[in-house]
């Protein structure tokens, strides 16, 4: 019998090795610089990588319920090391078709299959705690930018760029493989826990789930939030020193501390919705951001103008950390990782479509004013998907009868 809480932090484990993604743009810099490429063509790696994350989540899903954590976090440990280590041949060969191969595509399928792969095992070890389970592995996903960010930038600077990803590939080949190796689903836990544990792997399967309103509805809420915390993510340090004239350095310490609220507002959210329910949870982060960006648009306050980007970008990191709960209330844990790897296409698109929709309003009407109404528009309508969702979304399991929402 694994011990749960070494199951959460290998979870965690998984989850921090691949979030280094969330820190790219510390190497768009020194990309450009020694290699030649536009900041078009820099930050298209990234895009890549966000898309085939959703793809293969979707795709992949079933494959990774039938494989099992231990296999299934191997598979990630692979594709993902696979990528660092191409991405630093490609560097080297000052090819940005390998680049995008290797780190987009290749890393991309790793960091799909990685960020499903523990999230149904680790539900089941605490199945009256779904939230906070899930809030734990994500929440690593989140904070990894803050170790990954300075790391990167210091091995880059004393190793180079090759060496950095060479340095890196090798880290988190050990902390991947051990961690994957100790995932694995609970035989049997405490008396008090078995009807819980029985419950909990009953439910709907992926192909049924799919058919449903409800996933649909939980798709676009997820897609809205990633699109519009994403885009704001994108052009936070510039939209800073445009419209309320902070500096680089403070802009820069913005962005830092965006990272942290990333990460704790997955396991606050997270948590918190173990005790008020996802469907009001959901309801709240909408109603939040309507009001947010409604304000973001007009503010001209440095300190309110941060204020109100880390209170979205808090609601935004929940709004990963409390679906996979939420998916488990309403469709069961039975193929739970299938299911969130569906949902995860929201976010391959998301990661595309967020800065590009950013980058072209922002171009067409030489302001952000427009974008931030636009996006507190998007809200209103998810505010009341989310109320829909809470009181008419409950499902009758085909093969179990569940408690949701």
């Amino acid at each position: 019998m694994r011990n749960r809480w070494l199951i959460a932090l290998s979870a965690i484990g998984i989850h921090i090795c691949i979030g280094s993604v969330y820190a790219w743009s510390v190497l768009t810099r020194p990309i450009m610089q020694q290699m030649g490429f536009s900041l078009k063509q820099t930050t298209w790696t990234f895009s890549l990588a966000i898309l085939f994350l959703g793809l293969s989540a979707g795709f992949l899903g079933s494959f990774v319920e039938k494989l099992g954590p231990k296999k299934s976090g191997l598979v990630s440990m692979v594709f993902f090391v696979l990528g660092m280590f191409g991405t630093a041949l490609a560097l080297k060969m000052h090819s940005l078709w390998a680049l995008y191969m290797f780190y987009g595509v290749i890393g991309g399928v790793g960091l799909g299959v990685g960020y499903i792969t523990p999230v149904s095992t680790l539900v089941k070890y605490f199945p009256d705690k779904r939230g906070f389970a899930t809030g734990l592995a994500i929440m690593g996903f989140g904070f990894a930018s803050l170790i990954a960010g300075p790391l990167m930038q210091y091995l880059t600077t004393s190793y180079g760029l090759v060496g950095n990803f060479l340095i890196l590939g090798c880290a988190y080949m050990v902390v991947m493989t051990a961690s994957a190796l100790y995932l694995k689903p609970p035989v049997s836990i405490s008396v008090s826990d078995d009807k819980n544990i029985t419950r909990m792997n009953r439910g709907m399967t992926a192909h049924d789930a799919f058919k449903t309103w409800q996933f649909a509805a939980l798709w676009w809420i997820f897609f809205v939030n990633i699109t519009c915390g994403i885009g704001l993510l994108a052009v936070a340090s510039p939209m800073a020193q445009d419209v309320v004239k902070m500096t680089p350095a403070a802009a820069a310490s913005m962005v830092g501390i965006i990272g942290l609220l990333n990460g704790f507002g997955r396991i606050f959210w997270s948590t918190i919705s173990d005790y008020i329910g996802r469907g009001y949870t959901y309801a709240l982060f909408f109603l939040i951001e309507i009001g947010a960006f409604w304000q973001l648009a007009q503010v001209d306050s440095a300190a309110v103008f941060q204020g109100l980007i880390f209170l979205i970008i808090s609601c935004y990191g929940g709004g990963f950390s409390c679906m996979p709960a939420y998916l488990s209330d309403i469709f069961g844990t039975r193929q739970l990782s299938a299911i969130h790897g569906r949902i995860l296409t929201a976010w391959g698109i998301a990661g595309v479509v967020g800065p590009v929709l950013v980058s072209w309003l922002r171009e067409t009407t030489n302001s952000y004013t427009l974008t931030l109404y636009f996006f507190s528009g998007c809200f209103v309508v998810n505010f009341i998907i989310a109320l829909v969702l809470k009181h008419r979304g409950k499902i009758a399991a085909k093969t179990a009868s569940i408690k949701t929402i």
